[in-house]
């Protein structure tokens, strides 16, 4: 199944350039944390930093998917990675300068986020144009296998990098940019010019466009629901109340939280090379399911809150979190017509953003008053709630549907 999907060259250039975009995002990304509570010693600050990444894509979100619709796409994704080498090597420079403030570090962050509003739909909207239909269940699990599962090098680079000072994270990064762009240029397929009159008052109607064919598209609607939801109490507790109660146990927080992104990553890579074998075609049942082992790991470490049970539940949540991943991607691509293909990630990227936005400042504030480990407990089985009512609702809707009695799961 995979040696077939990896003859086409395209699709191993797309992988590769993928991938090693995906770990210095990865090492980027913990280096913003990392460097904010260090400037700031601050927990309020550093939760301000994780909200900064989420902000440009409420405000930039859907106009990224109608910009990936009109713009081709190539030459899109070559500009956006061609600009953002000099701004993250801008946090190096200022560091070693000693210029370098969290204030500064906070636009950075804001920058290069919004920069992602455009480029990743652009290029999630990429692959199914140099895939067939056949290859598309496979080509989707690998790219998630890559672009997660780089995760596992995370923490043998973060360690080692940790030794030299966090801010050397953005030199990889930087450098991540540059394969990407190599990797790309290696791409070759035809898009069809898009005749649409690119104005602000097209941009809007092409958004209002899309929003009125979801709400015709029950399946659509409702994965974009209770994705909404399930992210919303899963963003601060992995992100950064993770980070905090590694803080609170162990002096050792930053290593260990590295190292449990690795043991992430590798359970990810195990999930993401099965799941195909035994899942062709994925349903709502199949991203509910995912959901529900996601927030049973939350739960799990939550409730027993100490190093070894974290290292069980994040292994849960590598088993959840991309089958949910997968099973989304999947409707995506098939459901919606492939010149809304754009419009639909950056749509699904703008709901998990604002889910995030929200999940971070309702949390941010929470944590003051409330034990970070009851906020990862309430929020694993609210997850775990969510997941078993939309089964339920799901089954009884299909049951009334066929005119039988027994429970039988959307599909």
């Amino acid at each position: 199944m995979y040696l077939s999907t990896l003859t086409n060259k395209n699709i191993r250039n797309y992988l590769l350039g993928g991938g090693v975009s995906r770990l210095g995002d990865v090492l980027s990304g913990m280096a913003f944390l990392f460097l904010a509570y260090d400037l700031t010693d601050s927990t309020i600050y550093t939760t301000i930093m994780a909200i900064a990444e989420t902000i440009p894509y409420l405000l930039f979100g859907l106009i990224g998917g109608v910009i990936a619709d009109w713009i081709p796409r190539k030459r899109l994704l070559i500009l956006l990675d061609s600009l953002r080498i000099p701004i993250i090597l801008s946090v190096f420079l200022f560091h070693q300068t000693g210029l370098l403030s969290f204030s500064y570090l906070l636009i950075v962050s804001f920058v290069i986020q919004t920069i992602g509003c455009f480029f990743n739909p652009a290029h999630r909207a990429i692959l199914p144009m140099i895939t067939q239909a056949e290859q598309r269940a496979s080509a989707n699990s690998l790219y998630d296998t890559v672009s997660r599962g780089v995760t596992i090098l995370s923490p043998v680079l973060s360690v080692w990098l940790l030794t030299y000072g966090t801010v050397y994270f953005f030199i990889v990064d930087a450098l991540s940019y540059g394969i990407s762009i190599v990797c790309l240029r290696k791409i070759h397929f035809t898009e069809e010019k898009n005749q649409a009159t690119k104005t602000v008052r097209t941009a809007v109607l092409s958004i209002v466009e899309f929003f009125s064919w979801v709400r015709k598209h029950t399946k659509v609607k409702y994965l974009f629901t209770v994705t909404f939801l399930v992210v919303f109490f899963n963003t601060w507790v992995w992100q950064v109340g993770l980070l905090l109660a590694l803080t609170e146990l162990t002096s050792n927080s930053k290593e260990l939280y590295s190292i449990l992104q690795g043991v992430f990553g590798a359970i990810v890579i195990i999930t993401n090379l099965i799941i195909p074998y035994f899942i062709r075609e994925m349903t709502l049942k199949t991203y509910l399911i995912g959901a529900l082992l996601w927030g049973l790991g939350i739960t799990y470490y939550g409730f027993m809150y100490s190093l070894t049970h974290f290292f069980i539940g994040v292994a849960l949540v590598g088993i959840g979190l991309p089958l949910s991943s997968l099973a989304r991607v999947y409707m995506l691509q098939t459901l919606v017509p492939e010149n809304m293909h754009g419009r639909a990630f950056s749509s699904n990227a703008f709901l998990l953003y604002t889910a995030n936005t929200v999940s971070l400042l309702l949390f941010g504030l929470l944590v003051i008053v409330t034990p970070i480990q009851w906020l990862m407990l309430g929020s694993g089985l609210m997850i775990i709630i969510i997941s078993l009512a939309g089964l339920t609702i799901s089954s009884v809707k299909q049951s009334k549907f066929r005119g039988s009695s027994p429970i039988d799961f959307y599909k």
